[in-house]
């Protein structure tokens, strides 16, 4: 699972916490959550950890995995990570120690590049100060309607290299948005069993807010029942921008 990630905008996955708990909207339909439980089934070693049933589940309790931080020491080629896809790395119950112990590694690993992403922007803005941020780490915050864009406010004050906001899965309009202090934005629609359908005008409006601000703008999947059923085009074209990379760099495929 580390080795290689089917997420279209990153390379491998880093997983040196594990669990959460749902606190809003976007968390409803967790594909994590529910893959933990089947860890926990199949008897994985880093899923056997149950959360609080009320918003978490098995195998989704938060646990952090020292022997989980070496790996990128290991990894020799240069690679796009995303940390922690199956968690947050910003959550209540990850000491400061060891979000501080992920960060060196982080440091120590400058031929990668790392993406974090939180829903708890409170406390990164908080915890940020407190770290030392390698030109490598590119921070993110996920906002998934109107609701949360005070995300956004906290993600700005961070000394990132790189801030960039995953709007996905996308459930409501966020026109206007305040977009200044950030680099990049995903978009997606859900997927999953009872997926929430997405309006390709809010789609539409943060492509456009993102061309108008020159931010990079990545269109990830429309959604349903699987991740690809919907496809990816939006209006003819395949949205692939990223911020600043020699590789997955700023592209539009026209259909």
């Amino acid at each position: 699972m580390a080795d290689k990630s089917a997420i279209e905008w990153t390379e491998a996955t880093w997983n040196p916490t594990t669990g959460c708990d749902r606190i809003s909207r976007g968390c409803d339909h967790c594909y994590a959550l529910t893959l933990a439980k089947r860890l926990k089934a199949m008897g994985s070693p880093k899923y056997q950890t149950d959360g609080d049933p009320r918003t978490s589940g098995p195998g989704f309790g938060v646990a952090t995995h020292q022997a989980e931080l070496a790996l990128p020491l290991r990894w020799r080629e240069p690679r796009i990570v995303f940390v922690n896809s199956m968690s947050d790395l910003f959550h209540a119950r990850v000491s400061f120690d060891f979000v501080e112990q992920v960060f060196d590694v982080m440091a120590a690993t400058p031929q990668h590049t790392y993406q974090v992403l939180t829903k708890r922007a409170s406390r990164l803005a908080k915890l940020a100060p407190r770290l030392t941020w390698p030109s490598n780490v590119w921070m993110g915050v996920s906002v998934e309607d109107s609701s949360e864009v005070g995300r956004i406010d906290d993600l700005r004050t961070v000394p990132a290299a790189v801030r960039f906001i995953s709007a996905e899965p996308l459930l409501g309009p966020m026109t206007p948005l305040d977009l200044s202090g950030i680099d990049w934005l995903i978009a997606g629609g859900e997927s999953g069993v009872g997926a929430r359908p997405v309006d390709p005008a809010w789609v539409r409006d943060l492509r456009d807010q993102c061309q108008e601000d020159g931010v990079a703008f990545f269109f990830k999947q429309w959604g349903g029942r699987t991740p690809k059923a919907g496809g990816r085009d939006l209006d003819g074209e395949t949205w692939d921008e990223m911020p600043g990379l020699p590789v997955m760099s700023a592209v539009r495929h026209r259909g």
